[in-house]
């Protein structure tokens, strides 16, 4: 039996939401069918509860924060110390990130100094410049100080081109390069006043001969100071082909560079002109010297003798000659 209209608008209104109905209605017989709307009930995770909530809160859904256990840190995995299998891919966005960051690399004090050593930053012309060192290592002997001159002021700088490298390595270029840097590093530590250079041309192969653009470069990264305090450009040995290119760089050097250079063919007119105390002649440069002055004496004593012999053969052309006059 239905419920009064008068009892069911007092239900609602005591609990604000309609009666739930006592039947269903069956399909057919011409009813409409209509799903069924069921309301959740309100959940509160708050955790003061309100005395206004119209619904309690259920016990087991009532959530205390410090009633919670926590994993204690045996329980926490340890991955730097836990082995894992590397050989299975790993496709987590956790691990990918894990390994794309490396760690920063650590450099002892040892590192450092071998570093230092394999390479020298220098400047010249107010840029700065880095030497592979570990390049040029065979070839440093190419620059050294021979002492001094003048009542010791005025620096000797001994330039040895047989100590160049061959121009058929593959890395030529980058080591000339390099040596190139060193050599006028090198020069505006050594020079603090008035200096020469001794250029040691002998025992050089045409392999090894610095090439014309080079000796430009040489030229035109020396500073201003050095080309002035420059006074002499001894060449010893000097060959054909270092006066040819003498000659063709000639227009672009200045007149007063041109009247520094001199001509020395034998260590031992280089000593008339300075102190050989402290001079490092490579022995391949004396063996060539020694060389050249058993030449030059051999050829003395052939010019001496074929002049002897041509003495007697004019003393009967000039008595024929007489005998004919008289």
């Amino acid at each position: 039996m239905d419920q009064p209209p008068e009892r069911k608008m007092s239900a609602e209104g005591a609990e604000g939401r309609p009666a739930p109905p006592t039947s269903l209605p069956l399909q057919g017989g011409g009813v409409t069918s209509q799903r069924k709307k069921l309301s959740a009930p309100r959940i509160s995770l708050s955790l003061d509860q309100s005395e206004d909530d119209v619904f309690d809160t259920p016990d087991d859904l009532d959530i205390n924060v410090d009633d919670l256990d926590t994993p204690d840190e045996a329980d926490i995995l340890d991955y730097t110390d836990h082995e894992m299998d590397w050989d299975e891919p790993r496709t987590s966005s956790w691990s990918a990130g894990r390994e794309a960051e490396q760690p920063i690399p650590t450099t002892s004090a040892e590192e450092e100094q071998q570093d230092a050593r394999l390479w020298r930053t220098v400047i010249i012309g107010e840029q700065e410049h880095r030497i592979n060192m570990k390049s040029i290592e065979p070839y440093k002997r190419v620059i050294s100080h021979g002492g001094y001159y003048a009542n010791g002021v005025n620096a000797i700088i001994v330039f040895a081109a047989c100590f160049l490298p061959d121009s058929d390595r593959e890395d030529y270029h980058e080591v000339m390069e390099n040596l190139f840097l060193y050599v006028i590093s090198t020069l505006e530590l050594m020079v603090a006043e008035d200096y020469m250079i001794v250029y040691l041309n002998g025992a050089t192969p045409h392999r090894r001969m610095p090439g014309l653009g080079w000796l430009k470069r040489c030229y035109q990264m020396i500073d201003r100071r050095l080309r002035k305090n420059l006074k002499s450009f001894i060449i010893v040995h000097p060959s054909w082909f270092i006066r040819t290119i003498l000659a063709i760089t000639r227009p672009f050097i200045s007149t007063k560079f041109s009247s520094k250079i001199k001509y020395v063919h034998s260590l031992a007119e280089l000593e008339e002109l300075i102190p050989m105390e402290h001079v490092q002649i490579p022995e391949s440069i004396i063996r060539l010297d020694e060389e050249l002055k058993e030449a030059a004496n051999n050829s003395t004593i052939n010019a001496f003798l074929q002049g002897a012999e041509a003495a007697p053969s004019t003393e009967p052309e000039s008595e024929v000659s007489s005998m004919g006059s008289s």
